[in-house]
């Protein structure tokens, strides 16, 4: 797991084997990345490098706009729920509920990447 050091609190939530949130330069975390059988990220600066390195990966988008801003690779798929209210491009949630990234349950994604050829 990659992240800024801002992101190493709720990346120790998140069960996983290598934990390397804020603790890995950008060249270290792309160096990595190119060695992952597939790559799981949000809508991020990495989801770009991993669709540029054509990792097989799961790109998750709740309020932003797959569209326009989701990766550009063959071996990308994006996830996101299609409620009516999304893609609303905002940072807060103008209906207070957040529903498009909270709904997303990792049952969910766990079914998409178990459906890769790899």
């Amino acid at each position: 797991m990659f992240g800024s050091p801002g992101d190493r609190e709720i990346a120790a939530a998140i069960p996983c084997d290598q934990n390397l949130a804020g603790r890995t330069s950008l060249d270290q975390a792309v160096a990595l990345m190119a060695m992952a059988d597939a790559v799981l990220s949000n809508d991020s600066g990495l989801m770009h490098v991993a669709a540029a390195l054509q990792r097989p990966q799961l790109a998750l988008f709740g309020p932003s706009d797959a569209l326009r801003t989701g990766p550009r690779s063959a071996k990308a798929r994006m996830l996101r729920l299609g409620i009516d209210c999304s893609p609303c491009n905002k940072r807060v949630c103008p209906l207070r509920h957040h529903r498009c990234l909270e709904d997303l349950t990792p049952a969910m994604a766990l079914l998409q990447l178990a459906d890769f050829d790899r």
